[in-house]
C-alpha cells in the first residue's frame, strides 16, 4: 500500500495540443497514455460525500488500484489530501467484494489520461467523457519542497497552464453536471 499527501493543480483547457506542445518543448519525459475507468462507491456507514471522501477502483490499462482519498486539507491553495492506494489483481472481483460489505456504485470516471514526467511532478493531460479537457500537476514527493503549492503553480504556468484551480474532483463536476441537466 502506497500513502501519499496529494497535492494537485487541476485546470480545464481549450487545447492539449497547445500544452503538449508545450511540454515537448521544454523535453518533458511522455510516460503513455492509458484509458482509465473509475468506479466510485460509498459506504454503508457513512456517506462519503458528506465527509468529503473518496473510494475509488481504477482500471487502468492492465493496471487495477483501489484508493481511498481523505478530506481535503485546509490550508493549501491546490486541492490537497491524504491518499492511499494499493494494486488489486481484479477490478472486477474488488468490486464485487466492495458489494459484499454493502458498498454502493455512486458513479464512473472514463477517461483518457496521458502522462508526462516534467521536473519533480506528474502531469496529466486528460480528455473526461462528459467533461471535456483538463491538465493536474502531481508533485511526486511534495514534503521535499519548501512550498508544494506555489511550486505547483510555478509549473503549471511554465507550461501554459494558467487560471483558476479546480478544487473539485472529477467525481464532483461529474455529479455536479448531472444535477444541472436534471434542474
Amino acid at each position: 500500500m502506497e500513502r501519499m499527501l496529494e497535492i494537485e493543480l487541476k485546470a480545464r483547457v481549450n487545447d492539449l495540443a497547445t500544452v503538449r506542445d508545450r511540454l515537448s518543448s521544454l523535453h518533458a519525459e511522455r510516460e503513455g497514455r492509458v484509458l482509465e475507468r473509475d468506479l466510485y462507491l460509498n459506504a454503508p456507514h457513512r456517506d462519503f460525500g458528506i465527509t468529503d471522501e473518496a473510494l475509488r477502483i481504477r482500471h487502468a490499462g492492465e493496471r487495477c488500484t483501489v484508493t481511498y482519498k481523505g478530506q481535503k486539507k485546509q490550508g493549501f491553495h491546490l486541492k490537497a489530501r491524504d491518499e492511499f492506494n494499493c494494486g488489486v489483481e481484479s477490478a472486477d472481483v474488488m468490486a464485487r467484494i466492495f458489494f459484499s460489505l454493502g458498498f454502493t456504485p455512486v458513479a464512473e470516471v472514463t477517461k483518457w489520461r496521458e502522462y508526462y514526467r516534467f521536473r519533480d511532478a506528474t502531469v496529466c493531460l486528460d480528455e473526461v467523457e462528459g467533461l471535456g479537457e483538463f491538465v493536474e500537476i502531481e508533485l511526486n514527493n511534495p514534503a521535499g519542497v519548501e512550498r508544494p503549492s506555489e511550486h505547483v503553480m510555478a509549473l503549471g504556468e511554465e507550461i501554459g497552464v494558467t487560471g483558476e484551480p479546480i478544487l473539485s474532483s472529477y467525481l464532483e463536476l461529474l455529479l455536479e453536471r448531472k444535477r444541472d441537466l436534471q434542474a
